[in-house]
Formats: C-alpha cells, structure tokens, sequence
C-alpha cells in the first residue's frame, strides 16, 4: 500500500515511536546503539524495502521484511532456519532446551505434548484466574483516581497475579517475585550486544558478563526444582494449574514426557514470558487509548454495556470486538518480541539477498509492521483494520511468531489481554500525563521505558 494519510491532522498526530537511522553506522557505533535500544539499529530504508542485507564485522545479515520471504523462513524451509547463535547464546543458561529454544524433533514432541494445556477449552478454563486478576487490578487502580498512576506497574502486577495462580493454584511453591526478578536481571544483561558478538567471535567463547549473569541463575533454578518435587511427591494433581498440565504432559506419538529439566525449564519460560509480554501489551494498548481518548470512549462504551459493573469473563470476549481491536493494534504498533533472528544452515535466496550458511536472517518485527508498502497510515493507531470481514494478510503481522512455531500461549496471551483491558476500561478514564511520554526501547522485549504514567479518572 502507498505511504499516504488520511488527513493533515492524523498525519500531525502519531503515537510514539522511535526515529530510525537515515545512514549507515560503523562496527563500534552499531555495537553502542544496540547495547542502548536495539530498535535504533533499523535503517529507515527497512521501512520502504523487502530486504536489507549488510555486514558488521566479519558478520553477513540480512534484515527481511517481504511477506513472501518470511513465509519460508518460518514455514516452508524452517529446519534450515534455526534460532539464531546469538538468541540461543543469550537465553540456553536461563531456560535450557525448552520448547522456546528447541529444534527439530527435540522441539516437535515438546510441543506435542504441552499443546493440549494451551488449548482453547483449556485457556477458557483458566479464564477465571483472569477475571480475578482484572478485578484485583481494578481495585488497586481505584486507589490511584485522582493522580497518576505507572501503567507498566500495574499491568506487571496483574499479569504476574495471573501467571502466578495459573501455575501454582494451591498458594504453594516457588517465590515467584523472586524468579521473575532473577531471570529479568539475568536477561536485562546478558541480552545486550557484546564486543565480541560484533567482532563475529564465536559463540563458544564466553561473554564475561554473560558468564557473571547466569551464575546468578543457580539457586532459582534449585527452588524451581523443588517446587516440581513437591508437586510430583503429592501424587496426581486434579489437573487444575500449568504445572499439573505439564507434569501430566505426554508426546500423543511417542508417549514421551518431560523429565526433571525439561520441566523446570518449560516452568520458568511459561512464568517470564507469560507475563511480561502480556503486561507489555496491555501497558501499551493503555497509553494508546489515553492517547486516543475517542477510540478509549468507544472500547469503553462497548465494555459497559457487555459487563456492567463485573469483570469481564471467557464467555465475554467474543462480544469485545474493540477491545480486541485495541490489543491487536498495541501489539502491531510495540510487539514486545520486536526481531526475531534465525542463523542459516544452507544457501538459499530469499528475494533479492543470497544466502549464505551462517548468515543472520532478522525479521524486524518492528519495520515489519510500519511497513511503507503494507500498511496504510502504518505509524498512527488505527484499531479499526481488525474490525470487519478485512484484517490484514498473514506473514506481515508477527507479534507472536508464525508457522509452525507460533507462540504457543498466543490464544492465552490474548484472552488475558482483553478481559484486563476491558474490566479496566469499563470503569475508569486515562489521560496522557503531560511530558511523560514514554520511549520505545528494546533490549530483549519492547518496554516504554520511564513507564507509561496515565491520570486516572473514573469513567
């Protein structure tokens, strides 16, 4: 589609977003740049073409932004496209090789056998540990009418309130403030580009600060451990929580099951990723919607009528089309997986780049979905693409993978995101605080950094 506007005012009025490099930047600029906020590594030219190829250091890259392309690399030639060296580097000493990280077979009968606890009966049944965490949010949000309040704050807090009772519904096992702290501290430096990561040497060379970071890991990996060892000693669960369904978990092919490792691994990637990415969501889709205050009075408007003064439900959601609409386009706008990287096995072509064996392929999400040639109007907020029988086309939407694998908690992350956003809609009214816009910086996910701090107001 043509890089055009609607109107001189839309045009004048975008939400946030972060500038991109018009020039090219040299081997120590880039490696500054992407310890600060990897986002600012995308040349503009990402925004208007299907592929970028380049080189740091000794390093062939390839950045893909063809719809045409992506589609092979997470779908028709995916077990030539590995998770790159570098993302394996960062996150293998935190969670192993679990689902997240796993490949080929390894991967296959891991995802095989969790399937079933991310099922749509499934997420519906787990829905109301959803409904109690928008109720709690609404609660604590109430105390902050008058003033402003950190979204990013509060959004954490009810995603954590969620993830928390979904994995451990009998009040027992591991300090789980303590897990999520220990891996975001973990993550926070060993996601950071290293020297040595730019100078092309090898993974298997350690990174010093990688090295001191997963250090850290060992006595949260032990108290997950024996969290699993509790539950395992008490006998068959009543197969109400994620940890009873991974337990329980069993490959349909090859009635495999997950040893003591793979559980603990699976059980951390499900803790982290199952509530940050959603708290970022919602942090988001809330600044756009105080950005957005007509956009805001709608979804609010539709939330009233469906909920009256209760917290929304799984039997809700569908009735909560601007709602979804609204999560959709923060995830459009701030995916909080911004790139995804793969390391080529075998040559192969993707348009007009070749590629090598060993190359990096990096869709960045981020470019992806401002593209100039696949989005109109692609930097302003717009729920209404997600409305009607038109959405956009598949392989330029990636805010939870594709193919084959997808994210595995995508219907889960979805369902949590609306029943929050609409419970939370329903009653109160958010206003941008002014000078306190927050940035879009990535490191290992997009978070608004310095928060995103809303007056609150009941509606």
């Amino acid at each position: 589609m043509p890089d055009t506007v609607r109107n001189t005012a839309e045009s004048a009025r975008l939400p946030v977003r972060t500038p991109l490099p018009d020039r090219p930047m040299g081997l120590i600029e880039s490696y500054r740049t992407a310890r600060r906020n990897l986002l600012e590594i995308i040349p503009r030219r990402a925004l208007f073409q299907p592929v970028l190829s380049g080189r740091t250091g000794p390093q062939r890259w390839h950045m893909l932004m063809d719809p045409a392309g992506i589609r092979r690399v997470l779908l028709e030639a995916v077990e030539d496209y590995p998770k790159s060296v570098a993302t394996r580097a960062v996150l293998k000493p935190a969670i192993g090789d679990s689902l997240f990280l796993a490949e080929g077979e390894e991967w296959r009968w891991q995802r095989r056998a969790a399937a079933p606890a991310f099922s749509a009966r499934s997420v519906d049944a787990l829905t109301p540990v959803m409904t109690r965490a928008a109720e709690a949010a609404a609660t604590r949000l109430d105390a902050s009418v008058g003033r402003a309040a950190d979204m990013v704050a509060e959004m954490t807090a009810a995603a954590f309130d969620v993830i928390a009772d979904v994995t451990f519904s009998d009040g027992k096992g591991i300090d789980r403030a303590g897990v999520v702290s220990a891996l975001e501290s973990y993550i926070d430096e060993a996601a950071r580009m290293s020297l040595l990561d730019v100078l092309g040497v090898p993974a298997s060379v350690p990174r010093p600060a990688r090295a001191l970071a997963a250090r850290r890991l060992g006595a949260m990996q032990a108290e997950a451990d024996a969290a699993i060892a509790r539950r395992q000693a008490a006998g068959p669960g009543a197969g109400r929580d994620l940890l009873d369904r991974l337990i329980a978990a069993e490959d349909p092919e090859t009635g495999r099951r997950m040893d003591a490792d793979t559980l603990r691994e699976t059980l951390l990637t499900f803790i982290v990723a199952g509530h940050e990415t959603t708290a970022l969501s919602l942090s988001w889709a809330l600044y756009l919607c105080a950005f957005d205050t007509t956009t805001q009075d709608l979804a609010r408007a539709e939330a009233q009528a469906i909920l009256g003064d209760r917290a929304a439900g799984a039997a809700d959601v569908p009735a909560l089309p601007m709602t979804r609409a609204i999560v959709e386009e923060a995830l459009r706008l701030y995916p909080p997986g911004a790139f995804l990287s793969r390391t080529a096995r075998r040559s192969d072509r993707l348009g007009a780049a070749m590629i090598h064996p060993g190359d990096t392929v990096m869709i960045p999400v981020w470019a992806l979905h401002r593209h100039r040639r696949l989005w109109e109007n692609p930097d302003a907020f717009d729920p209404s693409r997600w409305l009607g029988e038109t959405r956009p086309e598949r392989w330029r939407y990636l805010p939870f993978g594709d193919g084959p694998r997808i994210c595995i908690g995508m219907r889960f992350a979805l369902q949590e995101a609306t029943v929050i956003l609409a419970t939370l809609l329903a009653r109160f009214h958010l206003a941008p605080v002014p000078g306190r816009e927050p940035k879009p910086v990535m490191i290992l996910t997009t978070r608004p950094e310095g928060g995103v701090w809303l007056e609150v107001s009941r509606a």
